[in-house]
C-alpha cells in the first residue's frame, strides 16, 4: 500500500478529535469521525440515524439530554449500552468502510474501534490521547457551559460507554490498554502542538517510505 492511516482513540474532553482535525489539515488528508456513519449509511442503504444510535460516543444532543436528567447528588447511573449484540451488523458495516478507507487513501480515523479493526494493517499507526481529569473537566465545562460536577459525570459516563463499546466489539480487549497503540500521549503534559509534532515524527519514522515527499512532516 502507498497510503497510510492514523487512528485516534481519545478520552472524553482530551481534545483527541481536535488533534485529528488539525493533523489532517496539516498533512493534507481527510479526517473521518461522524463521516464514517454517513458512508456506512450510503453503502448499506440504512438510515444514518441507525448508525448514530449505536455510535461509540455521546452526540451533542445526547449530552444535552444527559445534563437535563443528571442528578445533583448520588451515584451516576450506567448508560444504556447493555445490549450491543443487537447492533453487530451495523458495526460490521462500519468496519467494512474503515477497511476500505485504509486500503484506498491516506486519512485519520477518530474512534470507531479503528485501531482494533486495522490492527493487522502495516500502513496504520494508532494513537491514544488522554489527559488528566482537571484538564478534561475544564474543556467540557467551557464547551457545554456546565458545572464541574456535571462535567465530571459526563466524562465518567462517556468514557465508560466507550470502554464497554470497545470491549464488546474488540472481543474483550481493554480500550485503555496502552499495548493497543503505537503512541499514548498525555495532552496535559505535552500540549496540543507538541502532541501533533510527536505523531508526525512517529509517522515519518515508521511509515516514511509511504509518505508523499511533498508533505512536510
Amino acid at each position: 500500500m502507498d497510503n497510510y492511516v492514523i487512528t485516534i482513540a481519545r478520552g472524553f474532553g482530551s481534545g483527541g478529535k481536535e488533534i485529528g482535525l488539525t493533523l489532517a489539515k496539516e498533512l493534507g488528508i481527510n479526517c473521518y469521525e461522524k463521516r464514517i456513519l454517513e458512508l456506512a449509511s450510503e453503502y448499506s442503504g440504512l438510515s444514518q440515524e441507525m448508525f448514530e444510535r449505536v455510535d461509540e460516543k455521546f452526540s451533542s444532543e445526547k449530552i444535552r439530554k444527559a445534563l437535563a436528567k443528571m442528578p445533583v447528588t448520588g451515584e451516576v447511573s450506567s448508560p444504556a449500552y447493555k445490549r450491543f449484540q443487537s447492533d453487530i451488523k451495523l458495526f460490521n458495516i462500519q468496519a467494512h468502510i474503515i477497511r476500505e478507507l485504509a486500503q484506498s487513501e491516506s486519512c485519520i480515523i477518530v474512534g470507531k474501534c479503528a485501531d482494533n479493526i486495522l490492527a493487522s494493517y502495516k500502513n496504520v499507526i494508532s494513537v491514544y490521547i488522554e489527559a488528566p481529569r482537571e484538564f478534561c473537566r475544564a474543556r467540557i465545562m467551557e464547551k457545554y457551559s456546565c458545572t464541574a460536577d456535571e462535567a465530571n459525570r459526563l466524562i465518567y459516563q462517556t468514557d465508560q460507554y466507550r470502554a464497554e463499546y470497545y470491549k464488546y466489539y474488540s472481543g474483550g480487549n481493554e480500550w485503555t490498554n496502552v499495548t493497543n497503540y503505537d503512541l499514548t500521549i498525555n495532552i496535559g503534559r505535552t500540549g496540543f502542538d507538541n502532541a501533533i509534532n510527536l505523531i508526525k515524527d512517529y509517522l515519518k519514522s515508521k511509515l516514511g517510505n509511504v509518505i508523499s515527499q511533498d508533505i512536510k512532516v
